[in-house]
């Protein structure tokens, strides 16, 4: 996440709103990306099984010795990784949003609140 909590906490409504909508951006082309390079590395196994000669333990041992769809495998699961991050950034601004209630401001903590003194009313 490029912004702290407290900055976010200080963010206006429309800045925080904007922040939230390019997180999401952001995770859904990742979340794109990986399903593709996912799909990808599936076709690859598929198709490394079907071109392997053997019965179908050997088949099943090719494809898990193969280096190049071990090193896809790795690359896939970082990228997993990553979007786990996003994520977290997601659920972080959600959550900013979701604290300050329908009016998009901060609401009052109680150590502001004692601070100002309270005068009668009606006098």
């Amino acid at each position: 996440m490029t912004m702290s909590v407290e900055q976010l906490w200080s963010l206006p409504e429309t800045a925080l709103t904007a922040a939230y909508a390019e997180a999401r951006r952001r995770y859904a082309e990742k979340k794109f990306e990986r399903d593709t390079q996912r799909a990808r590395l599936e076709w690859m196994r598929a198709k490394l099984f079907v071109n392997t000669p053997g019965n179908v333990t050997e088949r099943r041992m090719a494809v898990d010795v193969s280096e190049e769809l071990a090193r896809k495998g790795q690359e896939v699961r970082e990228m997993t990784r990553d979007l786990d991050m996003l994520k977290v950034d997601v659920d972080v601004i959600d959550t900013m949003i979701r604290l300050r209630g329908p009016h998009g401001a901060p609401p009052l903590h109680a150590e502001e609140m004692t601070e100002k003194p309270v005068e009668p009313e009606g006098e």
